[in-house]
């Protein structure tokens, strides 16, 4: 496959609707992008698709400069998978405690891993990845998901766009709520933007881990310490919702036997819709599947 059609197959997702709203309380409608068809198996192919692009345009990896950012795993597999395809080096700091999936998968394509303590958690992979880049800015051009406007740009115009055209299509309306987390910011900012700018009465809920062992790929924001992401505009979050590994991983259980195998910040979203569904408040709710349940068969998630 050219690089040109690997990227043509980024976006266009499928809008899948979720039954269990229903069950929550009669009249109310979930539905999700099923992201786990991107190229890459997940929603991060979107923003590190339009950032590598944008980077090579602007001429930041000229001279074999090497792309460098950190990853909890998914942007990781976009960027060594593009990075691949386009002929760009790419070097990614990702914690250790990434599934192996992940990390067999980034392998694969070539690019160099630089993993980090698990227990230090994100903030400390992106913290390595800065150090990196300024020791060595001759080698590295840093892209920095978490504050690359280009990651919630994508979002805006690729994702959002897409959920209201594929709503319309159903006769539907825009949603009155919108479920998700915050791993770099850049789905619920670019989403929420979106979807508020038809809709400005839109709930927006982001469901927030617990501190360990926590869920891939999304942050327990609120502790002492925690990096939040540049790119996040927390104005647009109306309320925090607690969930657990357990919770997610469970509902992850309940969606493969809809025949939607997800992983488990997947399981997460869906967890927290139902329980915005059975508020009774709103209608019509959206949310994304961000990945792929086979990349978590090591971490014991399907045992």
């Amino acid at each position: 496959m050219s690089a040109a059609a690997l990227l043509a197959a980024v976006g266009n997702t499928p809008l899948v609707e979720i039954p269990f709203a229903a069950e929550a309380n009669a009249g109310v409608r979930l539905f999700a992008k099923l992201e786990s068809v991107n190229p890459g198996g997940s929603i991060k192919d979107r923003p590190v698709a339009r950032m590598l692009l944008e980077a090579r345009a602007n001429g930041h990896l000229a001279g074999q400069r090497r792309l460098l950012d950190s990853s909890s795993g998914n942007a990781g597999i976009s960027y060594a998978m593009f990075g691949a395809a386009l002929g760009i080096p790419v070097t990614l700091v990702v914690p250790g405690n990434a599934s192996a999936e992940r990390l067999a998968r980034i392998r694969a394509h070539g690019a160099e891993l630089v993993l980090t303590d698990p227990i230090e958690g994100y903030d400390h992979a992106l913290h390595t990845a800065h150090r990196l880049a300024e020791e060595q800015p001759e080698r590295y051009w840093l892209c920095d998901q978490y504050a690359n406007p280009a990651n919630w740009q994508a979002h805006y115009e690729g994702t959002g766009e897409e959920i209201l055209k594929q709503l319309a299509e159903r006769g539907l309306g825009t949603p009155d709520a919108l479920i998700v987390g915050v791993g770099t910011g850049g789905t619920l900012t670019g989403i929420g933007r979106r979807l508020r700018r038809d809709n400005p009465e839109l709930l927006i809920v982001a469901a927030i881990p617990e501190l360990f062992p926590g869920i891939e790929g999304l942050k327990p924001l609120g502790h002492p310490g925690d990096i939040v992401p540049a790119l996040l505009d927390q104005n647009l979050i109306d309320h925090r919702e607690p969930v657990t590994l357990d919770q997610a991983a469970t509902m992850c259980h309940r969606l493969a036997k809809l025949g939607l195998y997800v992983g488990p910040s997947s399981g997460a979203f869906v967890e927290v819709a139902l329980r915005v569904a059975a508020a009774g408040e709103r209608h019509l709710l959206v949310t994304v599947l961000s990945d792929t349940g086979e990349r978590y068969v090591s971490t014991g998630l399907w045992h």
